[in-house]
């Protein structure tokens, strides 16, 4: 091939690969843009009662987001559930709610939404104290996977979003591992703002995450579900959760653990 079509061949993929962000952004600012459908609002009402308690500021960012979400992801049913509007703004809402004050894309590599009408069996390897290992049945109501998907149960998603300060949301506890996952693995350490921060991070995450294994070794209650203490990634999801559906606890018990997610999330739930 001469050497002038190769050059021109690289030139052209030089400047797709500079043009493909901006063409992606102004298709989402003209999503953005639109109007918010009355149907998608009356959704939001019933279905996301946390959503009232946003901000009017943070309410349409949620909403603008929002658009954008569900025109870039999929939504795939399983075991016969059919997609609705329903399903998916619920959903979307929770996801975007994590995103908000952040820049964000909108969960790259997110690719698909599966969503169950219940809570659903998956087979995986266990290996026991002995290092057998076994084919092992788990009932499960959310998960999130590295290669582009969540999977929810539709019922405990409408369960955890039905109940705004329990501290427990599957959808809020999926998308958070989502966010860890930006980074690879999910383990806890998430893409933050700056390389700065993420000693502070380390350290302050480190020993609540000791002291949770360690309260629920001596089955000792807390506000953080022991689920948590399972490892890191699950860590970092359950305190998601903590923080925007009891701010007020987490911010007294868990005074440091509270400010690393505010600066994180670049939000502050005990000023709604």
């Amino acid at each position: 091939m001469p050497v002038f079509i190769v050059a021109c061949l690289g030139l052209l993929l030089v400047l797709w690969l500079l043009g493909a962000p901006w063409l992606t952004e102004r298709k989402r600012a003209k999503l953005r843009a639109q109007p918010f459908p009355a149907t998608w609002r009356v959704i939001l009402k019933r279905r996301v009662p946390y959503v009232r308690h946003l901000p009017a500021d943070l309410q349409l960012q949620l909403k603008q987001h929002m658009q954008v979400f569900l025109a870039e992801k999929a939504f795939i049913g399983c075991n016969g559930l059919h997609i609705t509007d329903d399903i998916r703004v619920t959903i979307a809402a929770h996801a975007c709610l994590l995103i908000l004050n952040r820049p964000s894309n909108y969960y790259p590599n997110l690719r698909q939404i599966l969503v169950y009408p219940d809570s659903f069996v998956v087979e995986r390897d266990q290996i026991d104290p002995v290092g057998l290992t076994h084919r092992a049945r788990q009932v499960l109501s959310g998960e999130s996977w590295s290669d582009g998907q969540v999977i929810l149960s539709w019922q405990d998603t409408l369960a955890g979003a039905a109940v705004v300060d329990d501290g427990q949301n599957v959808a809020i506890h999926e998308f958070a591992h989502q966010l860890d996952q930006e980074t690879g693995s999910a383990n806890g350490a998430p893409m933050l703002a700056r390389r700065a921060h993420y000693k502070r991070w380390s350290k302050v995450l480190g020993a609540e995450f000791a002291a949770l294994q360690a309260r629920a070794a001596r089955g000792e209650a807390s506000l953080l579900n022991d689920y948590g203490a399972t490892d890191p990634g699950e860590f970092f999801a359950v305190i998601s959760e903590v923080f925007f559906e009891q701010p007020a606890p987490m911010a007294e018990a868990h005074p440091s653990l509270y400010r690393e997610l505010c600066q994180f999330y670049q939000l502050d739930p005990l000023s709604w």
